[in-house]
């Protein structure tokens, strides 16, 4: 729940261009039929959630739509020459820092939202869970090992073509070498969602009418969010940090095989996403 909620607003750049400024501006409206799908909330609060998206947004608008668009703008110029593995693990601490941020603000405004939750709404959000864990099940677990595979080869390079075009044959190849030798596997991508999921849900429990003070429960969140970003575990923190060097490394080795018009590409990209961000900065 809290998660998604930074995600959303804490990650603008990561949207399609064509939809920045309208996604942006109806975030609030987003989230709130997102959380009510997911928990099912009462009237009281609904009114409260609301309140607390309205909030978020608000503070989010106005104090950190800026710090994305320098960003964009120095990623846009790195993105014309080669890249180093370092300076993308750099540019991703900088992501980080946006999206901690952004957690604390949506953490505090949660409060008093997650202090009326009753176990109607924590069965609804175990439910809610279930279904869409099935839904991950098939997407990434199904197949045989090869149709996993390409299923996973057909996301990166979606990904990779949104910003630089369409990929010459070394370079698809590439990219498959490089999901074929990826830390991540689904089997453990499973197990982390559900170590993640079943942290929220005791903590909610924790957390839910009368169960604690407004500090402990805004401490409780707190602490939720840091096991996501980094497992309570050695062998979870060690994996998070090889496959983000992997990530770091593969984007570098690809960026660096491109063309000129491939990274001009790339930049035009950036740059309309910064621009978009920047009309939506102004009264």
């Amino acid at each position: 729940m809290i998660r998604w909620l930074v995600l959303a607003l804490a990650l603008p750049l990561l949207q399609a261009c064509s939809a920045i400024k309208l996604g942006y501006q109806q975030l609030p409206t987003l989230s709130y039929w997102w959380l009510d799908s997911a928990v099912s909330f009462n009237d009281a609060q609904a009114e409260r959630t609301k309140e607390a998206l309205a909030n978020v947004y608000r503070w989010h608008r106005g104090q950190e739509l800026a710090t994305y668009s320098d960003l964009l703008q120095r990623t846009a110029e790195l993105s014309q020459g080669k890249l180093q593995a370092d300076q993308v693990c750099s540019v991703w601490s900088e992501v980080q820092a946006l999206m901690d941020r952004t957690a604390r603000v949506t953490i505090t405004q949660a409060v008093p939202v997650v202090q009326m939750l009753g176990p109607r709404q924590l069965s609804h959000l175990a439910r809610h869970q279930d279904s869409k864990n099935e839904d991950w099940d098939k997407e990434w677990l199904q197949g045989s090992a090869a149709e996993r595979l390409e299923r996973r080869l057909d996301k990166a390079l979606e990904r990779y073509r949104s910003f630089y075009g369409e990929l010459n044959a070394a370079q698809v190849a590439l990219v498959k070498t490089q999901v074929s030798q990826s830390s991540w596997s689904p089997e453990w991508g499973r197990q982390e969602r559900l170590r993640r999921e079943q942290d929220l849900l005791s903590t909610l429990r924790q957390s839910g009418v009368g169960a604690a003070s407004a500090a402990q429960v805004e401490a409780n969140l707190l602490g939720v969010w840091q096991r996501w970003l980094t497992p309570p575990h050695e062998a979870g923190r060690a994996m998070v940090q090889k496959m983000t060097r992997q990530a770091c490394d593969n984007l570098a080795q690809l960026h660096n095989t491109t063309s000129p018009e491939q990274r001009q590409r790339a930049a035009r990209r950036l740059r309309a996403y910064e621009q978009d961000i920047r009309e939506l900065i102004k009264p």
